[in-house]
């Protein structure tokens, strides 16, 4: 049985980033793995009586939620890195010497190879360099990655293929203008600036899993606000939002991408 493992830095990023291509492995028969690296503690806080007054147990209560989403994605393991949410850079919470974006880069990637040494996974997936839109804990999550795979690999190991996610400039643009065309409010992420598409070396249709990513994603109660544009997204700008997920090369097969392709594509072991 081949293994995917998935590095992200809160709870509720791996559903709209990385869902479908966790469902599919899954459905291929293979063992799917999560690293998440903190527990989302300076996240906003929605739908919970009490508001900010719980904002002590944020932790505690995104765990959970983080727990029955790996559920709906069918995750065979679920672990936390032990670092706490270091919120957006300029905060206080950024300088909290518990904070993720603090730790150092060779404790943290020390704490990822003990997984990566346990697993051995076969594909290993995480942020371009710029965490996607910039979060310090989406960029320390690329930074320890590589970080903890630099030493599996000093000790005679590597994956078959490690890719990065991203998205695509195209997509930005098809997805902003889908939405002025129907009249939807834009979300925030639509907004990107997105990775040139010569970089994108691979995209995974995963339209048919549209729909439960987004299931998985509104697990986290906590973070659904209200009036987020993805509770009133139409089909069409649905599917273009989360029908397909890029990927960025980092190691693995140098091969042009086909429409069936996954990440375990072109591997021995897939």
């Amino acid at each position: 049985m081949s293994t995917l493992f998935l590095v992200h830095a809160h709870p509720d990023d791996e559903s709209i980033g990385t869902g479908g291509v966790m469902l599919r492995a899954k459905r291929a028969g293979h063992r799917v793995v999560l690293v998440t690296c903190t527990r989302g503690e300076e996240g906003e806080i929605h739908n919970l009586p009490g508001g900010e007054t719980l904002r002590d147990r944020l932790g505690e209560i995104r765990t959970q939620e983080m727990l029955r989403a790996g559920s709906i994605l069918g995750l065979d393991r679920q672990e936390f890195l032990g670092y706490r949410d270091s919120g957006m850079a300029g905060t206080p919470s950024n300088l909290d010497p518990r904070s993720f974006h603090q730790a150092p880069l060779e404790e943290s990637a020390e704490r990822l190879a003990r997984l990566l040494r346990e697993e051995r996974p076969e594909v290993v997936v995480t942020y371009t360099a710029d965490g996607t839109y910039g979060h310090p804990d989406h960029i320390k999550a690329h930074q320890t990655t590589l970080a903890a795979l630099a030493l599996v690999s000093a000790e005679g190991w590597e994956p078959e293929a490690v890719y990065l996610h991203a998205i695509p400039q195209s997509a930005v643009a098809q997805m902003e203008a889908r939405a002025r065309e129907l009249g939807v409010v834009t979300p925030p992420a639509m907004a990107l600036r997105g990775t040139p598409d010569a970089e994108i070396a691979l995209r995974v249709d995963v339209r048919k899993d549209a729909a439960t990513k987004l299931s998985a994603f509104t697990a986290h109660v906590s973070q659904n606000a209200p009036d987020s544009p993805l509770r009133g997204m139409g089909e069409e700008i649905l599917e273009a939002a989360l029908g397909t997920e890029a990927f960025v090369r980092w190691r693995g097969p140098d091969r042009v991408s086909g429409p069936d392709d996954d990440l375990f594509s072109g591997l021995e072991a897939g």
